[in-house]
């Protein structure tokens, strides 16, 4: 079995050099990337030009902007950096099938086995960096035997001695002073000048195989990927580098420090495994039809649709998946597209319920100067399984009716939706609460099952409820033999009630601040049948309301 080889490799300007790729004209001035932390913006990430100016990250951005005042920034956009680091996964790819990405600006590359299509690691390592420097980007890069090793290389291999100080000692010059002075002596010493220098600023590093422990006995105890607190503690006793750590009993370590400590270094070293798991491709269902000449009839464009969706219902069918949207696109012979969407209300994959969708979208089809390629992609999907039904043959039947039921409604919300679109089709569902206008909450019907468990009240609720419109009748509890209300005059003829409803104490509910309320199932001399209710008074005054209306 090879030996097991690790590539790392961190990107330690992603963020800033992803956006210079978007805006060149920033690539010669000093440019930063800025994120908030705490209650201050700090300099997330730096061009080589910010960080030739002295800057460094972390810094406030008031400070580098009195250090750097023609400084450029922008904001950090987190999701678009991890979108961006998917994309350098997929281009590592061409190194090894094994390759996994370490959020926020790193990769890991399992390497075992593949060194050699490059002609080993080191003709490897010069492709990495020609293709990284072809790309504007700066990478730092390490091989070694375990995962933590080839991190630890990759960050902080030839750093030189400065790397160990505890960073307390009193020799030690301010962030500004020690850059400048750094760039000075370089300058003097016929170096080249602050920003020429090449994209790859620190040499990659391989350690030998079996040679994780010389490699990294030299390097700061912060190589472990343990936290700043951790390797601070360790500084103030003196342990700085790793080799002062590797011949240390492990049970004092983990009770000074704790048990993660160990474990890096165990991981480091070897001793503990830790394995490196790709990011698994994201599933894709799509199929293409393309046609020997244009077509523009409905009848034609339905006869490719039934040639695709068995297709379509296989792949999906074959990962246990249903489509939940599905887009149907349409390329014309003058290079031009057009492309219908549909939904369903739940996810399926049969042919029969996706292609009448399809068809209510044609008259909405254009076909130009003809169409000479179809695709229908399913670019929304959910897991769907299937169904087992057990017990007597009564049973069954009655299971498989209640099923073809659903299935029909959900088949009419998706015809509805594909006119009105299925957010506007929605379905009452149960709440928790005791206030009649909060008892249902509405929720999107394609995206929900019919509610079933409506708990009983403990009175008949009218069919519609409106907000509380006043009523003109006495200022007292006991129900009035006549009243005013939509300026109509009305008599009471019979009555049901009262039923005392308290409001939520513990929220401030403006429409229930009259206080404590008694309904009244009251029918009216012309036959109307209201909800009326006296509110005893709390923060307002007290009186009688109508809030709905029995059928």
């Amino acid at each position: 079995m090879p030996q097991r080889r690790i590539l790392s490799l961190w990107f330690p300007r992603l963020a800033a050099e992803r956006i210079l790729r978007l805006e060149p004209g920033l690539m010669e001035a000093p440019f930063a990337v800025v994120a908030d932390r705490g209650n201050m913006q700090v300099l997330a990430s730096l061009s080589v030009s910010a960080q030739a100016e002295g800057l460094r990250r972390g810094q406030p951005v008031r400070d580098a902007q009195a250090m750097c005042p023609n400084l450029i920034t922008r904001l950090a956009n987190p999701l678009a950096e991890a979108q961006f680091l998917t994309v350098l996964r997929r281009w590592a790819g061409k190194f090894s099938p094994w390759v996994a990405e370490q959020p926020p600006a790193s990769l890991v590359v399992d390497l075992t086995g593949c060194a050699h299509l490059f002609g080993g690691e080191e003709p490897l390592l010069e492709q990495v960096q020609l293709d990284c420097a072809n790309l504007g980007l700066t990478v730092h890069a390490g091989i070694a035997d375990t995962v933590g090793a080839a991190w630890a290389l990759a960050r902080y291999a030839g750093q030189g001695p400065q790397a160990t100080r505890s960073g307390d000692a009193i020799d030690q010059e301010a962030w500004a002073t020690r850059a400048r002075a750094v760039k000075r002596r370089n300058w003097e010493r016929g170096g080249p000048a602050p920003g020429t220098e090449l994209r790859i600023d620190r040499p990659a590093r391989i350690a030998a195989p079996g040679r994780a422990h010389s490699a990294l006995a030299p390097l700061p105890v912060a190589a472990l990927r343990i936290d700043d607190a951790t390797a601070t503690g360790l500084a103030r006793l003196g342990l700085r580098r790793i080799g002062d750590l590797t011949g240390m009993p492990r049970a004092a370590l983990a009770r000074r420090f704790g048990r993660d400590l160990v474990r890096r270094l165990d991981q480091a070293m070897g001793s503990e495994p830790e394995p490196v798991s790709p990011a698994r491709p994201p599933l894709h269902f799509a199929v293409r039809l393309s046609l020997p000449d244009p077509i523009g009839l409905d009848e034609d464009i339905v006869a490719g649709i039934d040639r695709l969706l068995p297709q379509l219902e296989k792949r999906l069918v074959a990962k246990g998946h249903g489509a939940r949207r599905l887009r149907l696109q349409l390329y014309r012979s003058d290079g031009t597209m057009q492309s219908v969407e549909i939904g369903l209300a739940r996810p399926s994959a049969s042919p029969d319920r996706i292609k009448p969708l399809l068809i209510m979208k044609l008259p909405e089809i254009d076909a130009g100067f003809g169409i000479d390629c179809l695709r229908i992609e399913a670019h929304v999907t959910e897991p769907v399984h299937a169904r087992q039904h057990r017990g007597h043959m009564e049973a069954a039947a009655d299971a498989s009716s209640r099923l073809a039921a659903n299935t029909r409604i959900d088949d009419l919300v998706g015809r509805l939706g594909a006119r009105i679109g299925l957010e506007a089709i929605t379905r009452l569902h149960p709440a928790d609460s005791h206030i009649p206008e909060k008892t249902s909450h509405r929720v999107a019907a394609a995206w929900s099952e019919p509610a079933t468990d409506w708990p009983a009240a403990p009175t008949p609720r009218p069919l519609t409820i409106w907000r509380p419109e006043p009523v003109h009748a006495p200022d007292t509890p006991a129900l009035p033999v006549q009243f005013r209300w939509r300026q109509r005059s009305l008599d009471t003829a019979a009555a049901r009630g009262p039923e005392r409803i308290a409001p939520e104490w513990w929220l401030d509910e403006p429409e229930w601040r009259t206080g404590v309320r008694d309904y009244w199932q009251v029918t009216t001399g012309n036959g109307e049948r209201l909800w009326l209710y006296y509110a005893h008074g709390g923060t307002m005054s007290s009186g009688w309301f109508c809030q709905g209306a029995f059928a």
